[in-house]
């Protein structure tokens, strides 16, 4: 029974993970807005700053962050960045939870994007 448990958890874990989908932030070529959403979850003033042209700033840090994302559809394809790539992936897991179903992390950051153009 033991031996079960740990399989079955084992099992889980390895679909957890594999649900949890990334790209590079330099790959990333723009998006169709009318099936995707782009989510910067920078402070405003970082996003100030600059931005991915289309992304809509959740702040990430906000006690509002839960209710400013339970607005947007479940069901469109979301892709999240930050600066480096922490918060990113922190909220990349909250959607998850939340019942998005493909959440996409773009790893590296505004700071690689920038550095890219």
């Amino acid at each position: 029974m033991k031996n079960l448990l740990f399989f079955v958890l084992l099992i889980s874990a390895q679909f957890t993970h594999a649900q949890m989908e990334s790209q590079p932030i330099t790959e990333f070529a723009g998006f169709d807005s009318s099936t995707e959403i782009l989510i910067d979850v920078r402070t405003p003033e970082e996003f100030a700053e600059g931005s991915i042209d289309g992304a809509l700033n959740i702040n990430w840090l906000s006690d509002e962050f839960n209710n400013q994302v339970a607005v947007l559809d479940k069901d469109k394809k979301l892709y999240v960045y930050c600066k480096k790539g922490g918060r990113s992936l922190k909220s990349q897991a909250k959607l998850k939870e939340l019942g998005f179903t493909h959440v996409i992390d773009l790893e590296g950051g505004y700071d690689a994007y920038f550095s890219k153009k």
